[in-house]
Order: structure tokens, then C-alpha cells, then sequence
């Protein structure tokens, strides 16, 4: 992958690198294609674009026919590229001026090829000239990059202003999502040091089932077969992990094991959950307060609203503050079955984020809450990204009703290929309790629960006890 080089100048762009690679580097008289001068072009094909079609008519243009917007802006381009001081004589070196000038007037410029990708995972856009991606859990740098600081503001304003958000310096930073669904950060100076910043976490279109999660070596089969018991059962499940670490793939990949006659009501932030296979699922949004400091809808608010709008099964995205009581609430009054993520580094620090979260909106006892959890939660699974980037279940807890968490399964790390991946074992320590119920809903059989102990390495439940099984 080309990298950038120090003897690179601020000045040259994604249109001249593009067109490095492309193998043609060379203007209409032949002469060598110099970043300046291309840069030179496509400013002047962008000023006779303006001249022609001001920034509010293609707004407004966009706003009702997109399409259509796209079409009159390239037949603009494409008129000024063929006379005067933006001339370019060859016909595919004008065409690919075209495009690209269309990409910045219209698109998020350098990054638009990144938020193409299905590969690509996250953008990390450090400033107008470094950007890197991350692909397979790897991070890479990219060879685009933004002419200048200008330019990157231009494409944040481009992201943020459809969402009805402002980022200046009395606001230096945001949070959104773009359409396709991808999480946005931006932050500018005087917070950001050296040039804006921008962040996407993409996410995929399709949903990966347990089944895929299990071919991608994320779990195995007995672990699978374990987590879709958990969903059938109704536990109330917390998902936990570090950024990136693949909560909310896996949270979507237990939103397929619920069974299709129950209503789910989904709260988050930003919304992120894909629960299209499901036919009865209720998606709400937090809001954040206007540019006056006005309504503000926040996820505690509709957590609160939720217990009035007959759910099933709530999932809460991601819980990170307050909405934490009321979520415990709700999983303990009747809501079984319940999904959400947390931040923290492993299932036993879950119990102490989740009384420090609650703190936040009432004042109770410690051990008061703590009580509430253990009431509350069944299973905490805990999900990290390893060092071959691959995004694992690595721990999963049982919470039980003296206090204490048992573990349920753990993946030991035994060693790495000269390939860089990671090689392990599962194992699990012991059943969950939640197991002895299976037969009497309806979820498995004594011979399915037989194969699964089998499988596991795991005695029979009336067993355990006697021979001690623990990792």
C-alpha cells in the first residue's frame, strides 16, 4: 500500500495521487501532471460551478432531487473543462477532473472511496492529511488526503448540517450518523491541536447470525448454541467490551434468536442496531438539545417512556449513565429477555460501572444496587478484539442469587501462528442455572441438552456440584 512520503507538499491532493495510480499522470499536451496545476484546475472548475449554481441552489436542488442535482452539476463541469484557463484537452483525464470535483462539491471528498469500501470498518481522518482506516482489525494509512484544513471543514459541515447539528468554536464537537447509518465524531479547534477531526465507525449493511460468527471463529458451536438457549430463555443479557470490540455485532446477532410473535423496543443514542429481520421492532432515537439548548430527549427519558408502550423485550444500545436504574428496573419488573452493552474491561467490572451509572441518578445504598444488578442481569458476555484483530466472546458470567459471579466460559489464549493469529481453547467452566428450565419452555429437549454437555466437556447439571468443575 502506497504511503505518504515526507518529500510530499501540503498542496498535492486526492486528485493527483488518484491519478498516480491510475497510471496517468499527464495533462492534455503530454507535459507531467503537476499537483498545483490540477489543483489549479479543479478550483477554477469550482468557482465557474458556483458562478453558475450558488452552494443554496444545490442545496436546495439536493434537497428535492439528488439526482438530478448530481446530473446539472457534471454537465456544468464538464462545459467548463472544455474552454479556457480549466481546459484539459485529454477526454479521460477530463472526466476523472470531473468526478472528482463532483465528489467534493457533493460527497465527503477524500473519504468517499473509504465509506465505499465494505472492508473498511472505521475512518480516522487526523487533520486534513492523514487519514487511516481500519480493515480487519488492522489499522492502515490511506494515500488520500484533504487539500487543506478549509476543505475538511467543508466536508464536516456537509456531514453535520443535515442532522440539524452546528460545529464552530463556540461548538467544536459533534456526534451523528450519516444516512447509510455510519456513527460520526467530529471535533475542530481550538480542542483538536492539529486540524480537525473526524471519525466514522462504519457498520455493516447485512446482520452476521450466530452461525456466521461462529465461521468467522468469533465463537464456537457449543458457545453459539449456548447464547441463542440464553435469548429463548429470556435472560436478560449485558454485553460488554471495549470500543470496538464488537458489542454491537454481536448484540445483532442475538436480536435473530428472538422469536418473531414478541414486540422489541430498541433504544440508543445513535442508532445502530439492525433488527430488520424481525417483524415487530419499535426503533427509538435519543435527540440532543438544539442550537437554543432545547428539547433534549434523552435515553433515560425514553427508557422511562418505553415501560408505557407494552414491550416484550428492551434493548438498550449502549447504557452510560443514568437510564441505567430505570434499565434495571424494567428487567426487574416483568421485562425478561432484555438486551444491552456497557463499556468495561471484564464482566467483573460490569457490577461497579453499573452502581457508579445508577449514582448518577439516584442516591441509594451500594448494596442496594448491587441487589438490584444480581436481580436483575443473568449474564454478562464479555467480547474483545485480539491482537489479530478478530473480535472474540472471551468470557461469560452467570450472575447468581447469593451475589457472586460464576464463570460460565472463558477462551484461553494459548499461543499465535507466524501469521499473527491468535490460537486458543474454549472452555467452559460450568452450566448456567438458566439450563434446567429448557425442557419445561419448550427450548430444547433432554437429548438436544445431553449433546450440548457433551460438547461442552461439561458433566450433567445434577453432576457439577459433586465433581467441582471449574476453570
Amino acid at each position: 500500500m502506497p504511503v505518504l512520503t515526507r518529500g510530499e507538499t501540503r498542496g498535492e491532493t486526492l486528485l493527483t495521487r488518484t491519478m498516480e495510480r491510475s497510471g496517468a499522470g499527464r495533462l492534455g499536451a503530454g507535459a507531467a501532471a503537476d499537483a498545483g496545476e490540477w489543483r489549479g484546475k479543479a478550483e477554477l472548475l469550482k468557482e465557474g460551478l458556483y458562478e453558475v449554481m450558488p452552494p443554496e441552489k444545490i442545496a436546495a436542488l439536493l434537497a428535492t432531487d439528488a439526482e438530478l442535482a448530481r446530473a446539472e452539476i457534471e454537465e456544468v463541469l464538464r462545459r467548463s473543462a472544455t474552454v479556457g484557463t480549466g481546459r484539459v484537452a485529454d477526454r479521460m483525464q477530463r472526466e476523472k477532473l470531473v468526478q472528482l470535483v463532483t465528489s467534493e462539491v457533493l460527497g465527503l471528498g477524500a473519504i468517499d472511496r473509504l465509506i465505499a469500501d465494505a472492508s473498511v470498518t472505521e475512518i480516522m481522518v487526523n487533520g486534513p492529511y492523514k487519514i487511516f482506516f481500519e480493515r480487519e482489525g488492522k489499522l492502515l494509512l490511506s494515500p488520500e488526503r484533504y487539500v487543506s484544513e478549509e476543505q475538511l471543514r467543508t466536508v464536516i459541515d456537509r456531514i453535520v448540517s443535515p442532522l440539524g447539528r452546528r460545529i464552530d468554536e463556540q461548538n467544536p464537537l459533534v456526534n451523528g450518523r450519516l444516512p447509510e447509518g455510519h456513527r460520526v465524531n467530529a471535533i475542530i479547534p481550538p480542542l483538536s491541536l492539529d486540524g480537525s477531526t473526524l471519525t466514522i465507525r462504519k457498520f455493516r449493511e447485512e446482520v452476521l447470525s450466530l452461525g456466521e460468527l461462529v465461521e468467522l471463529g468469533s465463537v464456537d458451536d457449543a458457545l453459539a448454541q449456548l447464547l441463542c438457549w440464553a435469548v429463548a430463555a429470556t435472560c436478560n443479557i449485558a454485553v460488554s467490551g471495549g470500543t470496538g470490540s464488537g458489542k454491537t455485532t454481536l448484540l445483532n446477532a442475538l436480536s435473530l434468536e428472538i422469536a418473531t410473535d414478541e414486540r422489541i423496543i430498541t433504544i440508543e443514542d445513535s442508532a445502530e442496531l439492525k433488527f430488520q429481520a424481525h417483524p415487530h421492532v419499535v426503533r427509538l432515537e435519543a435527540r440532543p438539545a438544539n442550537l437554543e439548548g432545547k428539547g433534549q430527549v434523552t435515553i433515560r427519558d425514553l427508557v422511562i417512556n418505553t415501560l408505557r408502550m407494552r414491550p416484550d423485550r428492551i434493548v438498550v444500545g449502549e447504557v452510560r449513565g443514568a437510564e441505567a436504574l430505570e434499565m434495571l428496573q424494567a428487567m426487574n419488573t416483568g421485562h425478561d429477555g432484555s438486551l444491552t452493552t456497557l463499556h468495561a474491561n471484564s464482566p467483573r467490572e460490569v457490577m461497579g460501572r453499573l452502581v457508579t451509572m445508577v449514582g448518577y441518578g439516584a442516591d441509594l445504598p451500594t448494596h442496594h444496587v448491587e441487589a438490584q444488578i444480581v436481580s436483575a442481569l443473568d449474564l454478562i458476555v464479555h467480547v474483545e478484539r485480539g491482537s489479530d484483530g478478530l473480535r472474540r466472546v472471551v468470557e461469560i458470567v452467570e450472575l447468581r442469587e447469593d451475589g457472586e459471579l460464576q464463570s460460565v466460559y472463558r477462551f484461553e489464549q494459548t499461543g499465535t501462528q507466524a501469521d499473527g493469529r491468535v490460537v486458543g481453547r474454549p472452555c467452559f467452566c460450568a452450566p448456567p442455572a438458566f439450563l434446567e428450565s429448557l425442557v419445561a419452555r419448550g427450548v430444547a429437549d433432554d437429548a438436544e441438552l445431553a449433546q450440548w454437555y457433551a460438547s461442552a466437556g461439561l458433566a450433567a447439571s445434577e453432576e457439577v456440584e459433586a465433581v467441582g468443575l471449574a476453570c
